[in-house]
């Protein structure tokens, strides 16, 4: 009887975690990114997706955009837009720096004030949808 107790409660905590949060400077939150990549809206609207491979799509998937292993963030056409270091430095396709993702979630622009947080979203995709306007 225990065992099933401690199984039914591990399925009812896989089924309601929680999607990963964006949140813009005041923690209100703007967003969700779900484990399977699904991107939403505050109001649950799903906006995009980030697919495994990389591919970044609309609503409509589409393919909008590429987040390649080396960092570098590209358009639809495999022009680069910009770049995500591992350090958490945001740049643009110049190599300016345009933002910075610390490693408590904070999301800074190049001046190293807060535009946002994200709460359990990888740096990588919160560059993406912070600083790079693909999905809109």
């Amino acid at each position: 009887m225990k065992k099933l107790f401690l199984i039914l409660c591990l399925l009812l905590a896989c089924m309601t975690l929680p999607a990963q949060t964006m949140q813009d400077s005041n923690y209100r939150t703007i967003g969700y990114v779900k484990s399977d990549g699904t991107v939403q809206d505050s109001n649950y609207r799903t906006i995009g997706h980030i697919k495994s491979d990389g591919t970044i799509q609309d609503g409509n998937y589409r393919t909008v955009g590429h987040l390649k292993d080396d960092g570098s963030i590209q358009d639809s056409n495999y022009r680069t837009v910009g770049h995500f270091k591992s350090d958490g430095t945001v740049q643009d396709s110049n190599y300016r720096t345009v933002g910075h993702i610390k490693s408590d979630g904070t999301v800074q622009d190049s001046n190293y004030h807060t535009v946002g947080h994200v709460k359990d979203v990888k740096a990588s995709y919160a560059a993406v949808l912070f600083f790079f306007n693909l999905l809109q």
